[in-house]
């Protein structure tokens, strides 16, 4: 196989996973340019198929295994910038074509390969189960997973003139976007992450709501079994609903904070749009406008949070995108 035709099967291929995979992103991605949209293709791929590890059923020891594996494939592409099978010949059989469309993508665009890293650093946090106290400790995951993306994304979109004197703010705002989506992504996922031992959302918080007890250790196996027994009180709180009203009052309560949380970040970070070209700004627009719409409906809704993993029909997810093409968010 020929370097284009295997560059071009690899692309392929990402276009492919983010097309059945990425359900909110897929129609801002869409709205780019061939080469942009191919390159934040390859960027979605990889994250899915890292995001995948941590969330499979393998042993944790082969989870780790696995995510060093990635890290090494992506020391390859900063190190040389081809990557495997990326070289001007011919691309091997059994090329990766995630990390060949990546280290293709890395040749037309500055793509900081060192916020790949952190997000294979950000999983392995996941697979170690770790526990987040404060809101700063969760902080440093979300930047970790989804703020090195929204810098990935930048690089791809570029500055339009003029705003690229301001590269530093830029990055600043993309890192911001990306953190208000995985706060959201965190209240959506609430019940589902409960039900497999996982809580991101910071001890003090469910402490402060009465969630978990002053003493509660911030441990996530037991923060997350205290949340998923809730879930279910509150899937018979028809049949029974004064035994289940403080407690739905209290999720509601604590729900509504970190929405409101996240919708903060949202505020600060969508200045990054004005900042980009025609099409990029309706790419961020339409990915942002989608999860800010989410968001409002798991604050109009809190308990839905707990009951299952709220989402938006796919006629509104076009419609924002429509939205955002004319420039328009949300």
């Amino acid at each position: 196989m020929n370097a284009a035709a295997g560059i071009a099967g690899a692309y392929s291929h990402c276009e492919s996973v983010t097309r059945t995979q990425a359900a909110n992103f897929f129609y801002g991605i869409r709205l780019l340019p061939g080469q942009r949209r191919r390159a934040m293709s390859a960027v979605y791929a990889f994250a899915r198929r890292v995001d995948d590890i941590g969330d499979g059923t393998l042993e944790r020891h082969e989870k780790l295994a696995r995510l060093d594996g990635e890290a090494r494939a992506l020391a390859a592409i900063a190190l040389d910038g081809a990557g495997v099978g990326a070289g001007d010949g011919a691309a091997p059989a059994g090329a990766d074509p995630v990390m060949l469309a990546l280290a293709d993508a890395q040749r037309h665009f500055p793509l900081p390969v060192d916020a790949l890293s952190e997000l294979v650093e950000g999983v392995r946090m996941d697979v170690d189960a770790v526990a987040y106290e404060s809101f700063e400790d969760l902080l440093v995951y979300c930047r970790r997973v989804a703020g090195g993306i929204g810098r990935l994304c930048l690089a791809i979109f570029g500055l339009r003139e003029h705003a690229d004197a301001d590269a530093e703010g830029a990055e600043r705002l993309a890192e911001e976007l990306g953190v208000a989506l995985q706060l959201t992504n965190i209240l959506r996922d609430l019940r589902e992450d409960a039900e497999n031992d996982r809580v991101y959302l910071p001890a003090e918080d469910l402490r402060r709501f009465g969630l978990i007890a002053a003493e509660h250790d911030a441990g996530q196996a037991g923060a997350a079994h205290t949340l998923a027994a809730l879930a279910r009180r509150l899937d018979a709180a028809g049949a029974r609903p004064l035994e289940s009203a403080d407690e739905l009052a209290r999720l509601a309560a604590l729900v509504r904070f970190e929405s409101e949380r996240a919708a903060r970040w949202f505020d600060r970070g969508i200045v990054l749009a004005g900042m980009l070209d025609r099409r990029s700004a309706a790419c961020v627009l339409a990915m942002a406008g989608i999860y800010r719409r989410l968001l409002a409906r798991i604050d109009a809704h809190p308990e839905e949070a707990m009951r299952r993993r709220m989402s938006l029909p796919a006629h509104e997810k076009a419609l924002v995108a429509a939205r955002g093409m004319l420039g328009v968010g949300g």
